[in-house]
């Protein structure tokens, strides 16, 4: 056994290696050996379902969009953060209260803020 502490380390910094590298290894061999390469014009093209591509890729997309989806996301974060509380709520202390309730008004301030830069305005 070596007595270096870094040896663990190094054993699992390669068996990681080994386990991320092995499959894309195996796939690659798989791939050259029981895929024969046939390129044709179709495939190819730049879209590879066979159709050709009418009109322009691009699309429009309204970035408030996202910004719904984030506040969407804060406040089920917050359920997710008062369901244990609210669970627990009788064995907490004040402290613990206290917290939550910083953490709630937080929450408040940024509902308020979102609300009157017209974040929440559907248009």
């Amino acid at each position: 056994m070596v007595s270096s502490p870094y040896f663990s380390l190094l054993v699992l910094f390669v068996a990681a290696l080994g386990f991320g590298l092995a499959p894309l290894g195996l796939a690659w061999l798989w791939g050259k050996a029981f895929s024969p390469a046939k390129p044709n014009k179709i495939k190819n093209a730049i879209y590879e379902c066979g159709l050709e591509s009418r009109g322009d890729a691009w699309v429009q997309f309204r970035s408030a969009y996202y910004l719904y989806a984030i506040i969407f996301l804060i406040f089920d974060v917050e359920a997710v953060f008062l369901l244990p509380f609210a669970v627990a709520f009788t064995g907490l202390g004040a402290a613990a209260c206290g917290a939550m309730l910083v953490f709630v008004l937080m929450l408040v301030e940024g509902l308020a803020w979102a609300w009157g830069k017209g974040v929440l305005t559907w248009a």
